[in-house]
């Protein structure tokens, strides 16, 4: 793969080729057909999964479900409703996939004289090919078509074969194996048609007219329920096998950076009428983005610019004649005000996604029409006009503003669009800038009462949701900069606090370790830093290899002999002789060992040790034997730990000598660290980056009753408006009573808001929940006070006690007061019990061995004498 995926992301693409292959072993076996589901949320990267799926289907893989091996007959069919999905669908997979090319890629269009599919190649087909005017199936009856035979009396124009019986054929051939992937799978299988005669898609899956069902079936969807479901209604035979679906955690996929962590609404007060008011302030963001990209790409020294594009979401064409005119006038006019604000645009930087695939009048504008797949790669295009085209499937990360014509009742279009819009332009999240981490949609023709649900929507709260509950969606945003009012010593202290990592599956601290190294050296940090790896860990494994001569000697041993039992019988005779021997390993065997070794204490050490016992003169046996030893050191377990042990301490030394460095280089090179530092199974400690502009929400919505109101303000914050107030309508009652109570104490300097993901502004606390797998928590605030001349943090978290995660967390910030005490005052999670708040001051060392001794619900531990009143 030519991207690197993300932790969520090899996690899914090992469950689905799981799945794959208990598919393909139950097909062939016995004649059991499947089906499997990916389902993550809109910017997930569900292509990119896909591309490492069939890249390892068809060339396997070494590091992805502890090695896959290849399906050499695999035959993959990517299915979905539109042709132009599929062409952006192939180009994803060219730029994602080392080893998938373009001839891979087949894009079936008439002729298409093939008897079957070949193995080792993607298909793409949509709905349009299989209808009964395509060309590609004019003359095939389905059982169910006899109303439509007359249509089909002729073979398809220059095929032999329709593209049923293509299909068919490749099906029926048992050196094949046949895998549809659909794309958006919720698509397609509309309830309204399931008691229908069969649509296209279920034809595909189920078989028919007396061609067979497709064995293995893939529905990849934001939405998976409908396809689930489908699945169920469509297999008439009820001999489909449906396998564990593999869902993506939606938190993850936000706290990954690929999409943005806020939506800054703007909504009037009343539904208005076509207003140009809302359109300037459209443009006037298009600016501010573009001015604020441009400066961002100047300070990071970056060429390559984010070029912000506006969308211009229109009303439905009126069906009149008069009213079709006001239409193609109001759509001219606003195109006016937006050129009027930006200044240097015209028809060149503006396109249409209508229906109507040509130039458009809009009152003096003529516009040409672009594919919407053209519109991310096409910078010089800063205004789209759109209807509803692009609401599903589509993908522009660098559309960040938005202006919608369409009425309240049309909110499913509003917020399907949203979600295509809410993928980050830098593949990553730019550190501490909320700014241009964040997307605006502006609403003339919404009102508050529709807006509670638009942010329910936004944020998960309702079905089919697009986005992640860690996401902000904000009404009335402002920004945030620094607040001049907190002293320099303020900033000192929150330098010097530490934040965690979240510790990766299957990391081996050696690959970390030469990661490490390799960056060093490409920044300049740390000259030579690859080699320095390997004169430190070369005398350790010699070292290891003589502490563990025994062991070590049957290891080689191990790899040399190849045991092998012979079978033989005489012809006419009933009885068998077995004989037992032991033969040689070739070259073979020996690359396998050594495979092993590579995996365990990565390439370059590997290579480095074989180099270390052989030189370059020895003869070819010599060269074997360091290669067996290499590989049976390597699989002796006390040399594999001794040696991570040292791989780890060499990774946190260099992380501590080169850190101010290190933060001197641009985002995307810190952002590459930070990766490294991760790849360890435990959590690694880091330290926090300064937020550089935070965006909040001068209004706040009742989550009972939907009602909008003004958002109480604050002083104090470590970030401020202009007038240095930070508004309190994204904290509950409990935690702004929690704010006040801590800012009125003696000494009290400031109070930080910690956002509540992995961010670099983000204090980030690793803990394992009830099953094994890593969580962050993010604790609610961070107070700073003066005592006695010098200025102290304290965390304070309110948590309620009631909440299913309340004894985890608990756990988490008491073995994080164990190990980072020292750096806080205090560090407390507080709860509410009735009217009194209790809590539990977790930098005494008394309240944590409580909290790991007893064996009491969590509100039991607010009772005990491990916990104190809350209060001022």
């Amino acid at each position: 793969m030519r991207f690197e995926l993300h932790p969520y992301q090899r996690d899914a693409v090992g469950k689905v080729l799981d799945n794959l292959e208990r598919a393909r072993v139950a097909f062939h076996r016995d004649g059991e057909n499947s089906s499997l589901s990916l389902t993550a949320t809109t910017g997930a990267g569900k292509t990119v999964m896909a591309a490492a799926a069939i890249e390892a289907l068809f060339y396997g893989s070494s590091d992805l479900l502890d090695g896959f091996e290849p399906d050499p007959g695999a035959v993959v069919i990517w299915f979905s409703d539109d042709p132009a999905l599929n062409l952006q669908t192939r180009d994803r997979l060219i730029q994602a996939s080392e080893q998938l090319n373009v001839a891979d890629l087949v894009v079936i269009e008439p002729p298409f004289s093939r008897k079957k599919l070949e193995p080792g190649k993607v298909y793409f087909l949509n709905t349009g090919k299989l209808g009964k005017n395509s060309l590609l199936t004019r003359g095939h009856v389905a059982e169910t078509d006899s109303d439509q035979s007359a249509a089909f009396t002729v073979a398809p124009d220059l095929q032999s074969s329709t593209i049923w019986e293509t299909i068919s054929n490749t099906i029926e051939d048992e050196d094949l194996t046949v895998y549809l992937i659909l794309d958006e799978a919720h698509r397609g299988f509309t309830p309204a048609k399931v008691q229908d005669k069969p649509t296209l898609v279920r034809r595909l899956i189920n078989g028919h007219a007396g061609y067979k069902p497709i064995p293995i079936v893939w529905g990849i969807s934001a939405t998976i329920e409908r396809f689930d479901e489908a699945m169920k209604t469509a297999d008439a035979s009820k001999n489909r096998r449906a396998l564990q679906r593999v869902l993506v955690d939606p938190g993850l996929v936000q706290a990954s950076g690929l999409v943005k962590d806020t939506i800054a609404l703007t909504i009037p007060d009343e539904a208005g009428q076509f207003d140009l008011t809302f359109v300037r302030h459209a443009a006037e963001r298009l600016k501010a983005s573009t001015e604020r990209w441009a400066g961002y790409a100047t300070q990071q020294e970056e060429s390559d610019v984010v070029v912000p594009l506006l969308i211009l979401q229109v009303r439905n064409t009126p069906d009149d004649e008069a009213g079709e005119t006001t239409w193609r006038d109001e759509i001219g006019q606003a195109l006016d005000v937006i050129a009027s604000v930006l200044g240097d645009i015209d028809a060149r930087h503006v396109r249409h996604v209508l229906g109507e695939h040509k130039p458009q009048k809009f009152g003096p504008w003529e516009i040409d029409w672009i594919p919407p797949q053209r519109v991310e790669g096409t910078r010089e295009v800063r205004v789209l006009v759109a209807k509803d085209a692009i609401s599903t499937g589509w993908d522009c990360p660098r559309a960040e503003v938005m202006v919608s014509f369409r009425p309240a009742k049309d909110s499913t279009h509003i917020t399907q669009l949203l979600g295509r819009m809410v993928r980050s332009p830098l593949a990553r999240r730019v550190p501490g800038d909320e700014r241009l981490n964040a997307v605006d949609c502006i609403l003339p023709f919404f009102d508050r009462t529709t807006a509670g649900n638009v942010v329910k929507y936004l944020t998960g709260q309702i079905e089919e949701m697009p986005g992640s509950s860690q996401r902000k969606v904000l009404l009335a945003p402002c920004e945030l900069t620094r607040n001049p009012a907190i002293p320099q010593s303020v900033w000192d202290v929150w330098d010097r606090l530490p934040t965690q990592t979240m510790p990766q599956r299957d990391a081996r601290p050696v690959i970390r370790l030469t990661a490490l190294a390799q960056a060093l050296s490409h920044d300049g940090i740390r000259p030579r830093a690859l080699e320095a790896v390997n004169d430190e860990l070369i005398p350790v494994l010699d070292k290891l290899a003589a502490d563990h001569a025994a062991a070590l000697d049957a290891a080689v041993a191990e790899i040399w002999d190849v045991h092998v039992k012979e079978i033989l019988g005489r012809t006419g005779g009933s009885k068998l002789t077995y004989n037992d021997f032991v033969i040689r390993a070739d070259d073979r065997a020996i690359r396998t060992g050594f495979r092993f070794a590579t995996k365990a204490l990565g390439h370059s050490l590997a290579t480095a040790y074989v180099d270390h016992l052989c030189p370059e003169d020895e003869d070819d046996d010599e060269l074997r034997d360091a290669f067996v030893r290499t590989a049976a050191l390597a699989s002796t377990r006390d040399v594999r730990a001794r040696v991570d042990n040292v791989a780890n301490s060499i990774a946190e030394r260099w992380f501590d000598e080169f850190r101010r460095e290190i933060a001197k280089l641009s985002d995307e090179r810190q952002e590459e660290y930070e990766k490294i530092r991760g790849l360890a199974v435990d959590p690694q400690r880091g330290w926090l980056g300064e937020p550089r502009l935070r965006m909040e929400d001068y209004k706040v919505v009742d989550k009972a009753t939907g009602e909008v109101s003004d958002a109480p303000l604050l002083e104090g914050h470590l970030m401020a408006d202009a007038n240095g107030l930070y508004p309190l309508g994204g904290l509950n009652p409990w935690e702004v009573d929690v704010v006040r109570t801590e800012m009125s104490r003696d000494g009290a300097l400031g109070w930080y808001r910690n956002p509540p993901r992995p961010a670099t502004d983000s204090l980030t606390i690793a803990y394992r929940d009830d099953s094994g797998n890593w969580r962050s928590m993010h604790p609610d605030f961070v107070f700073f006070h003066e005592d006695d001349g010098e200025v102290k943090a304290s965390i304070v978290d309110p948590h309620g006690h009631h909440l299913d995660d309340a004894r985890m967390k608990l756990h988490a910030l008491a073995d994080y007061a164990e190990r980072y005490g020292d750096h806080f005052d205090r560090i407390e999670q507080v709860t509410a019990i009735g009217n009194r708040k209790r809590t539990i001051p977790l930098h005494s060392e008394y309240s944590r061995e409580g909290i790991r001794k007893l064996r009491r619900s969590v509100v039991e531990y607010y009772e005990s004498d491990i916990a104190i009143v809350y209060e001022g």
